[in-house]
């Protein structure tokens, strides 16, 4: 029969790995439901005058600036919460589908001219969800009913690219 010191010493065992986070579980995207989940990590520090940071997908790699507005969801969710340091859980709700660019986008604080004119002083890429075979290309996710595979990326302040990165000329 255990005695008191018996439970003493169980009981500090489940504190000292309940404060490590070693009792909370991994979470997952929901059963049943299309979305791309997992954790991003972040690299870097924030800069001032960030407003947000956005997860969005696009069913295809856009082409121009134009396509930047394709997409999804849309309108975009929420920015990931702050503080953006370490690691974070995300989900991200989407139509069943194939995506071939899960990408992080950074936010500065101010408003869009009409026409999307400054998209390029507001926005930059911070990260994507990279293909696991080439870490240089953009990683192909397909979206279904009972998706629930984690697509963990990097967010990088220290190395964030321009919209005309991807779009030249760069002004």
């Amino acid at each position: 029969m255990p005695n008191r010191r018996s439970y003493a010493a169980l009981l500090a065992l489940v504190g000292v790995v309940a404060c490590n986070e070693g009792l909370q579980p991994t979470p997952l995207c929901a059963p049943n439901a299309a979305a791309i989940c997992g954790r991003v990590t972040f690299q870097g520090t924030e800069p001032d005058s960030t407003e947000g940071v956005l997860i969005v997908a696009y069913p295809t790699f856009p082409q121009s600036r134009n396509d930047l507005l394709t997409f999804q969801p849309f309108p975009p969710p929420p920015s990931l919460p702050r503080p953006f340091a370490g690691s974070q859980f995300y989900s991200l709700p989407l139509r069943n589908g194939r995506y071939e660019w899960v990408v992080a986008v950074w936010k500065k604080v101010g408003a869009f001219a009409p026409g999307f004119g400054n998209a390029d002083s507001l926005l930059k890429e911070a990260g994507f969800y990279r293909d696991q075979t080439n870490p240089t290309a953009p990683g192909v996710v397909v979206v279904h009913d009972s998706s629930s595979d984690s697509v963990n990326f990097v967010i990088d302040f220290g190395n964030m690219h321009p919209i005309c990165t991807y779009f030249p000329p760069c002004p």
